[in-house]
């Protein structure tokens, strides 16, 4: 039977390498021609972003290191792909703008996740209030690009992926795995909604380009 870590270091690693396998080309300017191809990249980059970001924190709360650097790595790999993905649509300058507005609420949950394996309440909820501010900014860049992004309706949907994925983390720390993947999988599902709206606000703004 296998114990514990090694099921945990089987899935999260399966995980993390399909995540990979499926998105990874994604961002490619070739992959993304109508708005389908758009709406289905978006949808596999920010689901990926859910299961390597649970992979990391899962790996911080056993203290491996070394899987968590990797799962980090593979994280910011595809935060580098979304904001290469911005930049097809609106060119180096959002794309740049992009990424560290981006990383901004990964270090968040970095945060979040170092204060829960200490037990600092204040810590995680300077985190939290960190990422409802986030929120609200990320809603505002959104909006500046596209005005068919309502900037409340995006930092409702980015509070909604915080709490999500902070719930995950809160599982983790639990040691309840079976209710850590189960909202692994709600908070991927939920990151959807976002996607959705990301696409379809992009295809409305430039019909011509991506065939709306």
């Amino acid at each position: 039977m296998l114990n514990t870590i090694t099921f945990r270091r089987t899935v999260l690693g399966g995980v993390a390498a399909l995540a990979l396998a499926v998105s990874a080309p994604v961002a490619q300017a070739d992959h993304i021609k109508t708005g389908g191809d758009l709406r289905v990249a978006v949808n596999l980059l920010l689901a990926e972003h859910v299961h390597l970001a649970a992979a990391a924190t899962g790996w911080a709360m056993m203290s491996m290191d070394r899987n968590f650097k990797a799962a980090a790595g593979a994280l910011d790999a595809n935060s580098v792909d979304l904001a290469n993905a911005i930049g097809l649509v609106y060119g180096d300058g959002a794309r740049d703008a992009f990424l560290p507005l981006w990383r901004k609420h990964i270090g968040f949950f970095v945060d979040y996740t170092t204060a829960t394996i200490k037990g600092s309440k204040s810590g995680r909820e300077k985190a939290v209030a960190d990422l409802m501010d986030y929120a609200r900014d990320f809603g505002a860049f959104l909006n500046s690009a596209n005005p068919n992004l309502p900037a409340d309706a995006v930092e409702a949907l980015v509070k909604e992926h915080a709490v999500t994925l902070a719930a995950v983390v809160d599982a983790q720390a639990n040691q309840d795995w079976p209710k850590a993947y189960e909202l692994q999988r709600k908070a991927a599902a939920h990151m959807q909604m976002i996607s959705d709206a990301l696409a379809g606000a992009i295809v409305k703004q430039f019909p011509d380009r991506f065939g709306g």
